[in-house]
């Protein structure tokens, strides 16, 4: 029998009027694909959206988060006078000046890290600085019966047990806390910082004798135009060409806080792509019900053809309705991820200092309904094209396989050319490129290795010999037979539990590393500061205090990179893995000797009494990535003084070990008088916290202008900062199960159909229903012990990529993390399972028999 082809807009809303039609027996068989795709877009949506909601707010209140309509930083040294009044010709000029320092109780038996902020009259410029009091903060800050005053961050009170009107010793003087800081308005742009603030006036900070030559000190100088119409840009511009030499960095109020944009953008992109791979998920549980819909259409989609329709029609009325649905289930999504920023905007305030005004976000909106639309027709077009070699003699037969149907090259190709959009559109949307295309890869290779692994399992269970317990025999058949369930189990289920064994192992991996690992290795004490007149009296100290310890100290300087091989830093194109290095000022040594345990990769040491031109031994890997090599040149600016050293040698670093390193270190007639202070480490074997406190009030007390960090506070603040982001992988981590729930679901809706043909027939030839439950546990479980052995290989395989190449940290395999994947691969398989082939058991045998 022929038939016709379709022809022109006619057919078109002929095949929209029958597809409408069919759809008002509602959408039974569809609540697993719109569960699917919802979920996908609803995550994409929220994170997108969250994410802009947040990178508007910097944008919009730049100038309060800056401080100014532009910033000039200056490390280690004030601005010299004609910089100053360069910057005055502008408008208002507010100074500040920002180190660590150690602030004691007066009696000396207490005392804390402080960030201290020496602010001037004019500050803030933008924004106002809140404290408790109310009071004005210039009166707050102000000298009153020769004592200044300061306020502080409540974490600063609590952490010396004392209140607003005690008193403080910050270097050599006192001074008096007047009042709790509630709100600081330019913090964010001062990056991360894990110690509570301080804030006092210029004066005070002069008077406290901490800044000392070489001193870790930060002079930011905040402008705000008193011509509103100013261009940023052409003020840096003529900065750097009158003072080509002031080595500033230069940020205005469009790059207030870009270390935080940064890292907005890299956690929402690694949020997008979790979402997407749940999206993706998803897709095989739309496939699934996809398949299971129209195999159930098989006798409409018979009489069509019987009654003329082309193939084409056919597919036509079920792919509208299949758009239809997709409509609701991204509208869902749209709706979910559109007022997660309603309800994310009060949680974010109080954790970053940004009003969040929440919105309406389009770009993001649009962002997942295109990944929502091209996935649920990437996924659902392979079940379409075998609607059109449906036969009219399906009409009175029913045993035909709809998946043994040949697909038609013309649906393939389609299917590919969807999976290319949808990977192009991520890759497009990434900040970071090479984290994209390593998803994609994953991810498509997963796909192939999940098809590899359904198949492998059905030829295993092929070959089997033949047992003697029926329940077994009829197990390992239903695994091999055609049209089993074995390659949608695998696949459906491969994919979720992979994504949740790599999320879970970086979690548990991130925080073991950072709790135990890096305490482990790390020194106790980082001294900070130490003056040269100083180091030989604090080694004395030190072995006094803590006998045989060992006390690691290296001259070091602060040093910005300003050029490449000639070529500004500006004009070089550097991959992201290594742009870190040229952004801000790095800690710079000079050595005569190669330091001890120093693995060079390639080139040599200078010899101990080198006077030549200026030389530099650099971190080999960070040297890789920005492609440079021995015998080039890089240009430094350190303390208004430009230094050009070509490239001696390059040496492995192990920034894990957090031992005293540095990217550069420089030939020492490369710093030939210049002023510097010392960093050293202190490691204490079996050390205990009376011994730190010992260290700590002493070194303190003796030395008032070091600043000493106790390790295990660092890790702590870093172990808060993770516990947060680890509450967002968790997030993802449940997306990611829930969307494998969901397709499991419907992968074993979708086999219930050749179920109950099975179930009937074995019934009749006398199984009972206690043989054929044993059968199909032991079935699930196969199934399900398999797909949990690749999920475990595969997430660790994933884990061990992202924690050892790109975080750079040592891996673990997790035997607990492996053993309960094995059992959530079970519980959910044979309790999934088991639940939709209860209602199969109970099928009457007389209507099912006469169909076969």
């Amino acid at each position: 029998m022929t038939t016709a082809p379709m022809s022109g807009a006619g057919d078109l809303r002929l095949a929209w009027r029958f597809a409408l039609r069919e759809m008002r027996g509602g959408l039974r068989g569809f609540v697993i694909f719109l569960l699917c795709l919802t979920l996908g877009v609803a995550s994409i949506a929220a994170v997108n959206s969250v994410s802009t909601m947040m990178t508007e707010g910097i944008t919009r209140e730049g100038r309060t988060i800056l401080g100014g309509d532009m910033r000039f930083g200056l490390n280690g040294r004030e601005a010299s006078a004609e910089e100053q009044a360069f910057l005055a010709r502008y408008g208002e000029v507010s100074p500040i000046g920002s180190l660590r320092s150690m602030a004691r109780l007066p009696d000396g038996l207490n005392q804390t890290l402080a960030e201290v902020k020496a602010v001037g009259p004019l500050y803030p410029l933008f924004g106002a600085a809140e404290t408790d009091g109310g009071a004005p903060l210039a009166d707050l800050l102000a000298e009153r019966n020769g004592r200044f005053g300061a306020v502080a961050a409540p974490e600063f009170f609590d952490r010396l047990g004392i209140q607003p009107g005690a008193t403080v010793r910050v270097g050599s003087i006192e001074v008096e806390l007047r009042a709790r800081l509630v709100r600081e308005p330019d913090v964010l742009s001062d990056g991360f910082i894990f110690a509570p603030r301080l804030m006092v006036s210029l004066p005070a900070l002069a008077a406290s004798q901490l800044v000392q030559p070489g001193s870790l000190v930060e002079y930011d100088y905040k402008l705000r135009f008193s011509d509103p119409a100013t261009d940023p840009a052409a003020v840096e511009a003529e900065a750097n060409r009158q003072f080509p030499q002031a080595g500033w960095s230069i940020r205005d109020a469009s790059r207030a806080a870009p270390s935080l944009q940064r890292n907005i953008e890299r956690f929402s992109q690694f949020l997008t792509l979790v979402g997407l791979t749940a999206l993706i998920v998803g897709g095989v549980g739309i496939a699934n019900a996809v398949g299971a819909y129209l195999d159930a259409k098989r006798t409409v989609i018979a009489t069509f053809k019987s009654l003329g329709a082309g193939g084409r029609f056919v597919v036509a009325i079920y792919l509208f309705q299949i758009l239809v649905l997709s409509t609701i289930g991204v509208a869902l999504g749209l709706v979910l991820g559109a007022i997660a920023p309603f309800g994310a905007a009060r949680f974010l305030e109080a954790q970053i200092p940004v009003a969040a005004e929440a919105g309406i976000y389009p770009g993001a909106l649009a962002l997942a309904a295109a990944f929502g639309y091209l996935t649920a027709l990437c996924f659902a077009i392979l079940p379409l094209g075998r609607t059109r070699d449906v036969a009219a003699t399906a009409l009175f037969r029913s045993s035909e396989e709809p998946s043994l149907r040949r697909i038609r090259w013309s649906y393939a190709l389609t299917a590919l050319v969807l999976a290319a959009l949808i990977a192009g559109l991520a890759f497009l949307m990434a900040s970071d490129k090479t984290v994209a295309g390593v998803f994609l890869v994953a991810t498509a290779v997963a796909f192939a290795i999940l098809r590899v692994v359904a198949e492998a399992i059905r030829r295993i269970a092929r070959r089997l010999p033949r047992v003697r317990s029926t329940p077994l025999r009829l197990a390992i058949g239903n695994i091999h037979r055609p049209g089993a369930l074995t390659a949608s189990v695998v696949l459906s289920l491969g994919l979720g539990l992979t994504l949740l064994v790599a999320l879970a192992t970086i979690d548990n991996g991130l925080r073991r590393e950072i709790g135990t690992g890096l305490a482990a290795r790390a020194p106790a004490f980082f001294f900070v500061d130490i003056q040269n007149n100083e180091i030989d009296p604090f080694r004395q100290e030190i072995s006094q205090l803590a006998p045989g310890s060992t006390l690691e100290a290296v001259p070091m300087l602060r040093g910005r990179i300003t050029q490449l091989n000639g070529v500004p830093v500006g004009q070089v194109n550097v991959p992201p893995e290594g742009a870190w290095v040229l952004r801000g000022d790095r800690g710079v040594t000079y050595a005569a000797t190669a330091p001890e345990n120093t693995s060079l990769t390639d080139g040599e040491w200078w010899p101990a009494d080198y006077a030549g031109e200026p030389l530099v031994s650099f971190a080999a890997q960070e040297g890789q990535e920005l492609g440079l090599e021995v015998g080039q040149t890089i240009t430094v600016n350190v303390l208004g003084r430009e230094i050009t050293a070509r490239i001696a040698n390059f040496r492995v670093v192990e920034w894990e070990s957090l031992s005293i390193n540095f990217v550069m270190v420089f030939s020492p007639n490369a710093f030939a008088g210049a002023p510097h202070a010392w960093l050293a480490t202190l490691d204490i074997p079996n050390t205990t916290a009376e011994t730190e406190r010992t260290v700590l009030r002493e070194i303190s007390n003796s030395f008032p202008a070091v600043t000493t960090v106790r390790v295990k506070d660092a890790l702590d603040a870093v172990n808060a900062l993770v516990a947060q982001l680890a509450l967002a992988i968790r997030a993802a981590a449940a997306v990611a199960l829930v969307a494998s729930v969901l397709v499991l679901s419907g992968a074993l809706a979708a086999g219930n159909r050749a179920r109950v043909h099975d179930a009937v027939v074995l019934k009749t030839l006398g199984a009972t229903r206690a043989t054929l439950i044993r059968a199909y546990v032991t079935e699930y479980m196969a199934l399900g012990t398999a797909t949990a052995a690749f999920a475990i290989a595969a997430g660790a395989l994933a884990a061990w990529y992202v924690v050892a190449r790109i975080m750079r940290l040592p891996f673990a395999f997790d035997a607990p993390l492996a053993l309960s994947t094995l059992v959530v691969a079970l519980v959910l398989t044979v309790g999934f399972g088991l639940a939709g082939t209860w209602r199969v058991l109970g099928q009457r045998a007389a209507p099912v028999l006469r169909e076969l």
